[in-house]
């Protein structure tokens, strides 16, 4: 047995929507679990946690060695998921940073098997069809802070990588499911869509996976993923018109029907975010998320099902999911 598949793993950000899914996958396979969050991070997603909780920020380079001390491998999730700040920089110093720190300071570990996970954020969308892992983005191709702080991350990783890093990098296309307690910019969407305060939608699409079978992703990666390789785990291409379709189904609802051209909502969307700079509430419309809209960010997972066995659910399965989770968390009406 390889020694990263005998010991225990580290899992950063497990307080979050990804990491708790990935350190739950990870528990229900056996393994020995340690997760890595910051002392101000909300504890719902940990609360029943099944291994041991260390307390850091993955800035903090002794927090974070202290962490990966006797770990055989590490599953780096924690990252600033934010499509708007007051400080866009502080998106991108904030993933950079930390991945830096912490790819460091499993290196010196002598850490033997690392997944980073970075996005389909750093893979430019193709005009026509799915993307995959051979359209890598650079900083100045993509729009907005955070997708352009996942393309930095994912670039100093792949540049440790040929120091000798034994990584391997997953990109997530868009998770769904239980346990986004934030929630995530697309969970927003379908608890607004859910709760009937969507009545028209710009006509864009998106790839829709359940967080499970992205976390069942990461391990797959962990255990059969090629070091330095990039493997997208992600779900079904969907059109927006057709999710909101979906969740009005699920939820016995009148589906939208009125599409809305992009340009006239910029005014709108530079309104919500004067606003957001004032109160610090994150918009819900803003102006990268209008940019995105444009593309149609469809995704292809073949390159994982092929190389590490990956599957993943139906999306209107995982929408379902998501739907009854934020019911019983009291989003939903």
């Amino acid at each position: 047995m390889q020694e990263h598949a005998k010991g225990t793993v580290l899992v950063t950000g497990v307080s979050g929507f990804v990491g708790s899914a990935v350190a739950h996958a990870l528990a229900d396979a056996g393994r020995p679990v340690r997760g890595l969050v910051r002392a101000t991070s909300v504890r719902a997603n940990s609360a029943n946690f099944r291994g041991e909780i260390v307390e850091g920020d993955i800035r903090d380079p002794g927090a974070v060695a202290a962490a990966m001390a006797g770990a055989s491998a590490l599953i780096h999730v924690a990252a600033d998921y934010r499509l708007w700040a007051r400080d866009p920089e502080e998106i991108v110093r904030n993933n950079r940073e930390g991945t830096r720190v912490v790819m460091a300071a499993a290196h010196a570990a002598g850490v033997a098997r690392i997944v980073h996970t970075s996005s389909v954020a750093t893979l430019l969308p193709a005009a026509d069809g799915a993307a995959d892992e051979t359209r890598p983005a650079t900083e100045t191709n993509v729009v907005g802070a955070y997708k352009r702080s996942k393309v930095v991350a994912e670039r100093l990783v792949e540049a440790m990588v040929r120091d000798g890093l034994p990584a391997v990098i997953v990109n997530p296309s868009t998770p769904i499911g239980p346990r986004d307690v934030r929630p995530t910019p697309t969970g927003r969407i379908i608890v607004e869509a859910a709760n009937g305060r969507m009545p028209a939608f710009v006509d864009s699409g998106l790839n829709l996976v359940h967080v499970d079978d992205v976390a069942r992703g990461h391990l797959l990666a962990l255990e059969r993923g090629r070091i330095g390789e990039r493997y997208v785990l992600g779900g079904e291409d969907v059109a927006l018109g057709d999710m909101l379709a979906t969740i009005a189904a699920i939820r016995g609802r009148k589906p939208p029907t009125v599409r809305l051209p992009r340009g006239p909502l910029f005014p709108l969307a530079w309104a919500n975010e004067a606003l957001a700079r004032v109160t610090g509430k994150e918009p819900f419309l803003t102006m990268d998320g209008l940019r995105m809209a444009k593309h149609r960010m469809f995704y292809s997972s073949a390159k994982a099902e092929r190389e590490l066995g990956y599957t993943h659910r139906p999306y209107a399965e995982a929408l379902r999911a998501a739907i009854a989770w934020f019911a019983d968390a009291g989003m939903i009406r």
